[in-house]
């Protein structure tokens, strides 16, 4: 059976066309038909010697045991054409029986090459070993042997040439992805057939045709030897198109392989990424699952909202959406130790709360407590063993969100946020010594929504750590102001509320009705001390300086500025704690108040619990055993402090049934003889209590004793107070600290306003304008150890931004006029500035106050009551509001005539030139001149411009 290809025959046909002088025949003879043939009779065609006489090699189809085409030698002279086209097709007689008519032409100039001379350059060669492969059946190539052949030996060593380099590297691939298990059998038991293969036969050679038999230069070679020893000869056959459509076929089946190589190049290179990546996740995992074991499987839900794990003790609580809005360590002083567990049924109580106890150590009770939207949960700590201060610690910021209360601090900070101190026991006192300011409330509160309020009978000391992040609440006793144990070891008892609203909440913790006995003629001061300034009687150092000539000639230069309260310092009295007018300095006093009366003022006269030792009470007092006295000590030894001019003077005892009695009756006489209407209740602070001090009945704290002494008071009329720990009943109010007469004093005055209004109250009295006392030195002891004089005039931008400032406040307070300047300019500011309040400030006041006493807002608030949502109001310190519809921004520094204003949602109308400003949004280098204040009304929603 003849072999043929399709794309041989037509490029055989193309190059006989172009070379008639040499042709391939091809004659692919299956062996039985020429076993056919032989019996017959047939003669097969006789193979000729190649080249006369030399010995010839094995051919090629005898190492490889096939059949090949012969050469046939076609006479040249005999064939000669008589034209082209009988050149182009020769005689069918010319070839032998059983040969195929199919032939290709080779390239002209063919007939000049030296076959003899590369012949005998190529045997010179080494020439490599043929190898013999192993074929299956089936295909299906073995491992590669090296077949043994008689006569030839094979080189050691092979020069190849670069061609015959990629050959034999090709063959080399093929011999690396053969079988191992040459010698086995196929899958049917056929035995392996060897099958040669030549070095220069690549695999995509081998899939053509056999080469046919080559005629040339009228010399007869059998193929086989040709395409054995002939580079030429091969190099032709890659020329041809036949092999070119190959060569393209087999890069076009390679090319998916030549993909599939990449992609696995790629797909070990992602592997490795993966197993890397895999195994960080695994170490995330481990992690995570060792955190979320000690967070999570061990944090127990308590009344839906509150997640508390008790191993590491992480407290947090959940909004109504589930968000967390506080979070806090709990129980810092404890150790780790220490398992918890459930308390016994003896020490549980019966309100429904959790208890959980660290064996001899602590025990915590949660409660829980749901107003509506408000939901409000109580932590108490008791400690078990001596020595343990519970303690618990919030986040400091979170999600933006600030920390206010506490009042004034030591370093006048806006926020607690802001500020950073250690433990400091939470008592009123001087903020210029002490953490924190006069005026105290234990209340604190959160931009986001929280807020908290401490036990007063919790011995609390508070620190802020800003590095930590955290702010502490801690019970522990001390030898001052929580020198009485109320319990045998220290307890921390509070309780934290949430809503969505901070002013909503805001109201919540405050409120009070403050209309709760309040009677028509207590309603009139109030709104007189809103209306008409206070106007404070200069003084000096020492009680000579004031007499009944300068009250007159005061308040005569008072009145060109309007009507209002004459308060006289404590020297009204020989000695503090007289409780009698000084005859010899006030001989009439009571005609002099009578003519203050009839030009529309109303005295008030300074008192203080303190009872000087030269004074005649203090002997009377110690006799009635009215005094605080001395710990551990006979109740008829007095404890002793110092007060302002008084360098030594003993304190009354409040909780003596007998002392209140005693006071009411000596300011009842006043009163009537000389007709006082009010009295200014100059406690000092909770420091001005003497150090080792004792009363009958044991008192929470130091505030404690400044709480009972207003309330036993109020029926006197006290217009204003000193110090407080709680909201005062209307029309007292809260006095802020005494101010330096200075820039610093001025923004201090400010910021104590706006920290009281935070903590409950509404009613604030601030310093006199111009400061209360000029000191160029810093205070080593508190201000009130010293009897300061009148501060000389201030400077007159000081004095003229005070007294806008002022203006916008509850209330006003002057010592200094604003005549004795004899300036146009400060007396034209200060009649614009008196028609400002007159006309817009005192309008705003009396609209709000209702609201203010019946939910405890303040009358001067921050921005953030206005817009607690908006992150510019929660950070602006030197701003304010009147009630909701005035913002007024004053100016705090020296030389200054502009500032950034930042004004609030809404439409607001600019008070200097009547322009309308639009809110949410900045005012950079507004212009502030010397005789204005910046400040801008709220217009109706539907305002357009």
């Amino acid at each position: 059976m003849a072999y043929s290809s399709p794309s041989q025959s037509g490029a055989a046909q193309a190059l006989n066309g172009q070379h008639p002088e040499l042709a391939f025949v091809d004659a692919d003879t299956d062996e039985d038909e020429r076993e056919r043939e032989r019996e017959r009779g047939a003669q097969l065609p006789e193979e000729k010697p190649f080249l006369g006489s030399m010995a010839r090699k094995q051919s090629l189809s005898e190492r490889r045991n096939v059949e090949l085409p012969l050469l046939k030698v076609i006479n040249e002279k005999d064939t000669e054409p008589e034209s082209e086209s009988e050149s182009a097709t020769p005689s069918p007689e010319a070839f032998a029986p059983g040969l195929r008519r199919n032939s290709i032409s080779m390239p002209s100039g063919i007939n000049a090459l030296d076959l003899e001379a590369l012949r005998l350059r190529h045997q010179m060669q080494p020439q490599d070993a043929l190898h013999e492969e192993i074929i299956a059946d089936d295909g299906t190539p073995g491992t590669p042997t090296t077949p043994v052949t008689p006569g030839i030996t094979a080189p050691t060593t092979s020069a190849n040439t670069p061609d015959t380099d990629k050959l034999v590297s090709g063959t080399a691939i093929n011999f690396a992805n053969a079988n191992a298990n040459d010698d086995s059998d196929d899958e049917f038991g056929n035995a392996r057939r060897p099958v040669h293969r030549d070095r220069f036969r690549s695999r995509r050679r081998a899939s053509i045709a056999p080469l046919p038999a080559l005629r040339l230069n009228s010399k007869e070679m059998l193929a086989s030897d040709f395409d054995s020893h002939s580079v030429a000869s091969n190099q032709a056959s890659i020329t041809s198109v036949n092999s070119l459509a190959s060569l393209l076929r087999e890069k076009m089946q390679a090319f998916p392989q030549l993909i599939r190589k990449k992609k696995r190049e790629t797909k070990d290179y992602k592997i490795k990424i993966f197993v890397i990546i895999m195994f960080f996740m695994i170490i995330f995992l481990i992690g995570y699952a060792y955190v979320a074991y000690h967070q999570q499987v061990l944090t127990k839900s308590y009344f839906q909202k509150i997640k508390f794990n008790s191993h590491d003790r992480i407290f947090r609580i959940l909004s109504h959406e589930d968000k967390e809005v506080i979070s806090g360590q709990l129980g810092t002083t404890l150790g780790f130790d220490t398992a918890p567990f459930h308390c016994l049924e003896d020490h549980r109580r019966r309100d429904g709360s959790v208890c959980i106890e660290w064996n001899g150590i602590a025990r915590l009770h949660l409660n829980f407590e749901d107003k509506g939207v408000f939901r409000c949960y109580t932590l108490q700590w008791q400690a078990l063993t001596p020595g343990l201060l519970p303690t618990d610690c919030y986040e400091l910021k979170r999600d933006n969100g600030l920390w206010f209360g506490g009042g004034v601090t030591k370093g006048q900070e806006w926020s607690l946020s802001y500020a950073n101190f250690d433990f400091a026991p939470y008592a009123s006192g001087d903020s210029k010594i002490h953490q924190f300011g006069n005026g105290v409330k234990r209340y604190f509160i959160n931009s986001i929504g929280v807020a908290m309020q401490i036990s007063e009978r919790t011995p609390l000391q508070l620190g802020v750590n800003r590095t930590e992040n955290r702010f502490c609440l801690r019970a522990a006793n001390d030898e001052f102001t929580f020198v009485n144990h109320l319990t045998p070891l220290p307890q921390l008892d509070y309780r934290i509320c949430t809503t969505e609203d901070m002013r909503s909440l805001h109201m919540l913790m405050t409120q009070q009705s403050l209309w709760d006995g309040l009677k028509e003629q207590e309603f009139k001061v109030l709104h007189s001390l809103l209306e008409e300034p206070v106007w404070r009687i200069p003084h000096a150092e020492t009680p000579e300086s004031l007499n009944e000539t300068a009250i007159c000639d005061y308040s005569e230069s008072a009145i060109a500025m309007g009507l209002g309260h004459i308060l006289i310092n404590e020297f009204w009295q020989e000695n503090i704690g007289d409780f009698t007018v000084d005859k010899a300095r006030f001989p009439t006093l009571k005609d002099t108040i009578d003519v203050l009366r009839r030009r529309g003022f109303k005295v008030v006269l300074t008192i203080q619990p303190f009872i000087s030792t030269d004074s005649d009470n203090f002997k009377d007092a110690v006799r009635r055993k009215l005094l605080i006295y001395e710990r551990h000590s006979e109740r008829s030894i007095p404890a002793l402090t110092r007060y302002k001019s008084s360098s030594s003077a003993g304190v009354l005892d409040i909780t003596n049934n007998a002392s209140v009695p005693w006071l009411l009756e000596k300011l009842q006489r006043l009163k009537e003889e000389y007709g006082v209407q009010s009295f200014y209740l100059d406690l000092g602070t909770g420091y001005n209590l003497p150090h080792y001090y004792q009363c009958r009945e044991t008192l929470d704290n130091p505030d404690t004793y400044a709480r009972l002494f207003t309330a036993s008071l109020e029926g006197a009329g006290l217009m204003a107070v000193s110090t407080a720990s709680v909201v005062p009943k209307p029309p007292t109010f809260l006095s802020t600290p005494p101010a330096n007469a200075t820039w610093e004093g001025l923004r201090e005055t400010l910021g104590a306003v706006l920290n009281y209004g935070v903590i409950g109250y509404p009613f604030v009295l601030p310093g006199v304008i111009g400061g209360d006392y000029l000191l160029q030195r810093p205070l080593s002891k508190m201000v009130s150890f010293y009897a300061m004089a009148q501060p000389p005039l201030p400077d007159p931008e000081l004095f003229i931004r005070w007294l806008q400032l002022a203006t916008f406040m509850p209330a006003m307070q002057f010592s200094h006029l604003p005549s004795e300047y004899r300036s146009d300019l400060v007396t034209r500011v200060a009649q614009e500035l008196k028609e400002v309040r007159q006309t817009v400030v005192i309008a705003l006041l009396k609209k709000y106050l209702s609201p203010s006493m019946n939910e405890g807002l303040p009358l001067v608030r921050p921005l953030w009551m206005m817009d607690p949502h908006d992150p510019a109001c929660l950070i602006v310190s030197d701003e304010f509001s009147v009630g909701e519809e005035l913002i007024v921004a004053p100016i705090l520094h020296a030389g200054r005539e502009e500032r950034e204003v930042y004004l609030p949602q809404g439409v607001w109308k600019d008070g200097i030139d009547g322009s309308l400003r639009k809110g949410s949004r900045w005012m950079h280098g507004y212009r502030v001149p010397k005789d204005k204040i910046a400040y801008f009304r709220k217009m109706p929603d539907n305002t357009r411009f």
